[in-house]
Formats: C-alpha cells, structure tokens, sequence
C-alpha cells in the first residue's frame, strides 16, 4: 500500500496545482486509508504537506497576476485566529470515544473523518450546480458584505483546525459565488490562504506529536512535484471546466469516507 500511498501523493499536488484545492481531500485519506496513520496524527500532517505545496504553487498565480491580496487578507486574518482556537481548545476537548449507537462507536478519529466528508458533500455542490445567466459572469465585485466574508473566514479556519483541511473545497465556492472572482483567480487566491492557515496550524500542533520528518518530506517532495505538474496542465485547461469537475471529485471521496468509516468499519 506504501507504493500506492506515494503514487498518490503525487496527485496531491497535481489537484492543488491545477484546481487550488482538493489537496487536503486527498492527503487526509492517503494518509489515514494507504499508510495507515491515526486519523488526528494524519490531521497534523496534511496540515504541513498542504501548506508547503500551497506556497510553491501559489507562485506561479502570483506572477500571472492571478491572486487577489485583499481578498486573501480579508478571508485570511479570521481564518488564522480560527485555526488557532480550534486546534488549542476544540480539538484536545474532544473524547476518545464520543458516542455509541448500538455495537458501533463513534470514536474521536471517526468523528473527525465523517465531518470531513459531510463537509465535502455539501461544498461540491456548489461546485456542481449550473449557473444562470448574470451568475455566470465572474465580474471581481463581491456580492457578499465584509462580514460574511470573515464569517466564511472563520467557518473555514475552524476546518482547517478541526480536520487538517486547507479549505480549498470551501473556499473556492465562497470567492467564486460570494465575491465573483474568476475562477482561475480564486485558485491563486485560495492557495495563498490555504497556505497561511495550514502552515500556522501545523506550527500550532507539532509539539503536541511525535514527528516522521523523513515520511514527511517524501510526501512533500512528492506533492511538489505534483503541484508543478498541475500548474503546468493549469495553463491548458479552462477553469469553467474544472469547477464542475472538481465538484463530483468532491462528491465521490465525501461518499467514499461515510461508506468506508461507517459500513466498511
């Protein structure tokens, strides 16, 4: 399963290279499912391989003009103090075991696995579901207010923190439907605060574990690798057709996770 694990982690940076996200999506599960890691162990370390892949790829948004900063600061700032909080006070106060229904019990890496996909559901369907007619021009004016836009902020720094998620699945929907960013912009952007909300929360938690820095960057070399690979295929791709695309990736792996955490078990 190792070999598979990294061939995997390839396509990690590829998803983050090409569509901005979906990177966390698969570092959890590739984690967790190929190398057979403690779900919140997996958390910790989906949190530096998607950061450090995030800033690489961010570069090349950065020198097309493709990463809108005050967007990334507005979204950014309350998504850090999220992390924060999350991951000092909510993560550590959940028990072991949380709750049992009959002979299955839903322990604390379940737990974490199921909002994981439940998340990923309802993110992908706002990645799936067809615009009409003025909703489909992507015109950079924001049809959001400041406030929900630090709201969305904080909603996906409380993620980050819980599950080891960039964010990118959510974020994306949110710059492309609230703020009416282009959705190869929303890419550059997303990586940016993908990047700042994971590395600060792997810096929150490294104390708190016991560290394989030698597995660590292999998955990061390998992810890397990917990620120029997706950056590359970025240029050739529309972005209006990798949205949709994304969204039943999206769809699939959220199904996949309730399936294998609940009747594969």
């Amino acid at each position: 399963m190792d070999i598979i694990g990294y061939i995997a982690s390839i396509f990690i940076g590829i998803s983050l290279g090409l569509i901005g996200g979906g990177g966390s999506i698969l570092t959890v599960p590739v984690l967790v499912y190929l190398f057979g890691l403690d779900a919140l162990l997996a958390t910790a370390y989906s949190l530096f391989i998607v950061g450090s892949t995030s800033v690489v790829g961010s570069f090349s948004y950065f020198k097309k003009g493709l990463v809108n900063i005050k967007t990334a600061i507005i979204f950014g700032i309350p998504s850090i103090v999220a992390v924060f909080l999350t991951r000092t006070y909510v993560v550590p106060a959940i028990p072991e075991e949380v709750f049992s229904i009959a002979a299955f019990t839903v322990t604390k890496n379940i737990l974490l696995m199921l909002l994981f996909a439940v998340l990923m559901i309802f993110a992908s369907y706002s990645m799936i579901k067809k615009c009409k007619g003025e909703d489909c021009l992507p015109t950079d004016t924001p049809t959001a207010g400041t406030l929900l836009i630090v709201i969305q902020g904080i909603f996906v720094g409380f993620v980050t923190g819980l599950i080891g998620a960039g964010g990118g699945f959510l974020i994306i929907p949110a710059l492309v439907n609230l703020l009416r960013l282009e959705f190869k912009k929303a890419i550059g952007t997303s990586l940016v605060i993908i990047a700042l909300n994971s590395l600060f929360g792997f810096a929150i938690s490294v104390t708190h574990y016991t560290i394989d820095w030698i597995f660590l960057f292999k998955i990061l070399a390998l992810a890397i690798t990917g990620v120029l690979i997706g950056s590359y295929l970025s240029k050739k791709i529309d972005g209006k057709k990798l949205k949709p695309a994304f969204g039943w990736f999206v769809l699939l792996m959220g199904i996949y996770i309730i399936i294998k955490e609940t009747l594969l078990n």
